[in-house]
């Protein structure tokens, strides 16, 4: 697997370097990614974002493709995670992005070569409509310290339904208010998506600091 191409944010002389990939539909310079990688910069971290090959090939030829099958997305992660060093990467995404980087980090836990942490900004818990089909195997017993930033009312794991789940210990929770998998809240919530967006950027440089 080639290494993919990133945009870079933030001082280089961070000690610490976060690495974002895209969710399922939007590309590493969407709005979202791109405000994230801006607000995490400006909190002092160097941030990396790249492209799954599917995402690529849609930005080069315009034709929507599928995301890659997981291997793929894996093996991915392998080439981001290999090119910086392990125990200095906090890993992680929006939605897809973040649950193949946390499916990543279990996978380093058994090369012994961990990376230092997870960050999941809207965890797919399970397919939309679909609360039966979890996509929590690995995160029951995942030992990297990770970092779950959640809109309470989000589709695809909300704050009642998280709490139900028996994952690790490893794993900590942010949520955003009335916030939905974008974190987006509803005008009668008194909070804007910019108040969220901001709190996550926050619980994130404060989850980095305890590392």
């Amino acid at each position: 697997m080639s290494l993919p191409d990133f945009l870079l944010n933030g001082p280089k002389s961070s000690t610490t370097t976060v690495a974002l990939a895209h969710g399922a539909s939007a590309p590493m310079n969407s709005l979202y990614m791109q405000a994230f990688a801006e607000g995490l910069a400006y909190r002092g971290f160097q941030v990396a974002r790249f492209e799954f090959p599917y995402m690529h090939e849609r930005c080069q030829t315009g034709i929507k493709k599928p995301p890659n099958r997981a291997p793929i997305l894996l093996e991915t992660w392998a080439a981001v995670i290999d090119h910086f060093r392990p125990d200095n990467l906090i890993i992680g995404g929006k939605s897809m992005g973040g649950r193949i980087a946390s499916m990543s980090a279990a996978e380093y836990e058994l090369k012994n070569t961990p990376v230092k942490g997870v960050v999941c900004l809207g965890y797919p818990f399970h397919p939309t409509g679909k609360p039966e089909k979890l996509r929590t195997e690995h995160l029951v017993s995942l030992i990297t310290p990770t970092l779950i930033c959640q809109g309470e009312r989000d589709t695809l794991g909300t704050l009642e339904d998280v709490k139900s789940y028996s994952l690790s210990k490893s794993i900590r929770y942010h949520w955003l208010t009335d916030g939905d998998h974008g974190f987006k809240p509803r005008k009668k919530s008194g909070v804007t998506e910019q108040q969220n967006w901001d709190s996550a950027m926050d619980a994130i440089a404060t989850f980095a600091g305890d590392l």
